[in-house]
């Protein structure tokens, strides 16, 4: 067989010995030299639990790879770790991990001319870098999630990383004991493996089985568990047989499995996140896709999934329930997918989705019947108005009634209004206005998990508004809007905002509105000044230089 990419460094000939040389120095024999080289990059951290599962996966997929007659070469790939950064300096850097690891990617694929990537990975930022690198270099690539974690228990209660978030509010409110504050806080993560809920994690590794790019029934296994290594195992397989028949990250990444894989994020109830990721990836594969495409999917896309943040059940509840292949095959049979589209293993979707059984099973309530959801349409609202003309992103699961009207508390950093909520001094029916923290401003675009969730532990999470051009965890839930574009930083109609302003933010009409008029407006844009850049050297000052607007995935290379 060709390697074309692989014959540019290790072709017979007197040219290429050095090159041949040295690879005899890490294991490669006479016979070697016309195996594929397959790339594993090795997101594996001690550092937090989220990663800290992964080397036995890539042990096993190192295996598998050889055994399947490639030739693999593991190289790491850096990780940002939300859940311990949040609320800290170090969360600016989350997002930026994003483009960090991609570029890692690249750098290492192309630089060593490989001929396919196995990519494993575990926190949030690991696996769109993963798909945005394999889009960007187009050489076959699959991607392996770490899995999920286990629940933690307390006193009865199914506890993730967000319940101990929770639980500083409940605390500082006086409706929770230090007994159960601590006891919370002990038992959240006992194991290794990413956040349970329909967080960011598990939202985009779920998507990447509608997507195409991860095996079917791969993305909810705990990450303890044998069937997880099993499944690296069955990854590494079929990856080599994609190197065999040349098939593409542009040939599985097209607008209609784009469109399958926002289906699959609406019907699970996942992260926001998930907006500015796949903006990022549809920008990386160059396929045309927009932030209003993601409202044109959630109209037609029912909720069909009891998951955290705002439901009941974690990520291996999902999985026993039979998980994204069971909810892909009802969103298939209501046409709400394209099952021609390819995937990883050269067969269509519908013939992966085959065997999955078309309605879920009667002894579980994780999984919806598709004519009973949980709510009708999806839950990623796209708004707009003068306070977004770019639109942000509304998350209004778990509501019962997502619009509001209220006067504007105003903070210049998450900071600020953290010491603001602990001081009780959020009332209900506030607007909090949380600006200078987007792509730019933040630079970064913090995640606000640590107010969003000291606000539901204080029992405001109806009737308190929230709107950043940050971003939030996808443990985040209440009446909250990220995204909101133009940012602040760049003078955005959010830099304008003083406090005691009326804004409305209505999901039902997609708006949100500063009651303010247009002739005030003016006046207060013309003695608007940007404040000084918060980093001007390093990583961060580079970022905040190329990184573009939220509504076009806070990217750095378009």
């Amino acid at each position: 067989m060709s390697f074309n990419r692989r014959s540019r460094i290790i072709t017979q000939g007197i040219a290429r010995s050095p090159n041949r040389a040295m690879l005899r120095a890490v294991g490669f024999g006479d016979g070697d030299f016309d195996k594929p080289i397959i790339g594993v990059a090795n997101g594996h951290s001690t550092m937090n639990p989220c990663n800290a599962g992964i080397q036995p996966l890539v042990d096993r997929a190192l295996a598998a790879l050889q055994e399947a007659g490639a030739m693999p070469q593991v190289f790491g790939v850096p990780t940002v770790t939300d859940g311990i950064g949040m609320g800290t300096e170090g969360m600016k850097y989350s997002l930026v991990s994003r483009e960090v690891i991609a570029d890692a990617i690249e750098t290492a694929v192309n630089g060593q001319c490989m001929d396919g990537v196995l990519v494993v990975g575990g926190c949030d930022k690991n696996m769109p870098a993963a798909v945005m690198a394999m889009a960007r270099m187009n050489v076959p690539g699959i991607f392996v999630y770490a899995g999920t974690i286990k629940p933690g228990h307390w006193k009865g209660q199914a506890l993730t990383i967000v319940s101990p978030f929770e639980a500083v509010g409940a605390f500082a409110a006086g409706t929770m004991s230090r007994e159960d504050y601590d006891g919370i806080e002990r038992n959240a993560c006992p194991t290794v493996g990413a956040c349970g809920g329909m967080y960011t994690a598990n939202t985009m590794s779920s998507s990447f089985e509608a997507l195409g790019v991860s095996l079917l029934g791969s993305s909810q296994m705990a990450s303890p568990d044998a069937e997880k290594a099993d499944s690296a195992a069955e990854s590494a397989r079929v990856l080599v047989e994609a190197v065999k028949r040349d098939i593409k990250p542009r040939d599985i990444i097209t607008r209609r499995s784009i469109e399958n894989a926002i289906a699959l994020v609406m019907a699970t109830g996942g992260s926001t996140n998930a907006v500015l990721h796949y903006l990022a990836i549809a920008a990386a594969a160059e396929v045309p896709w927009t932030i209003d495409d993601f409202e044109r999917i959630r109209l037609r896309v029912p909720v069909l999934c009891d998951l955290k943040p705002s439901g009941k059940y974690v990520a291996v509840d999902f999985h026993r329930a039979g998980g994204v292949p069971q909810v892909l095959k009802m969103l298939l049979g209501a046409g709400l997918v394209h099952g021609d589209c390819v995937t990883i293993t050269g067969r269509t979707l519908a013939e992966e989705l085959a065997h999955v059984p078309d309605t879920p099973r009667a002894d579980q309530d994780v999984i919806r019947p598709f004519d009973q959801p949980l709510y009708a349409q999806g839950h990623l609202a796209i708004l707009k108005g003068n306070l977004a003309p770019e639109g942000c992103v509304a998350k209004i699961t778990g509501l019962k009634n997502p619009s509001i009207t209220g006067p504007a508390r105003v903070f210049d950093s998450e900071p600020q209004v953290m010491d603001a909520i602990m001081a009780k001094r959020i009332k209900p029916g506030d607007v909090v206005v949380i600006r200078y923290e987007g792509p730019k401003g933040g630079p970064g675009m913090q995640e606000m998990l640590a107010p969003t969730s000291a606000l539901i532990g204080q029992g405001l999470g109806e009737s308190v508004g929230l709107l950043t051009d940050g971003r939030f965890s996808g443990g985040t839930w209440g009446m909250v809007v990220g995204h909101v574009a133009p940012e602040a930083y760049v003078g955005g109609t959010i830099a304008l905002v003083h406090e005691g302003d009326s804004i409305t933010i209505d999901a039902h009409r997609q708006l949100i509105q500063l009651n303010v008029d247009d002739a005030e407006l003016a006046r207060r844009r013309a003695a608007w000044r940007p404040p000084p850049p918060r980093y001007t050297r390093g990583l961060l000052a580079k970022y905040m230089k190329l990184v573009s607007t939220a509504s076009k995935g806070a990217v750095t290379d378009g």
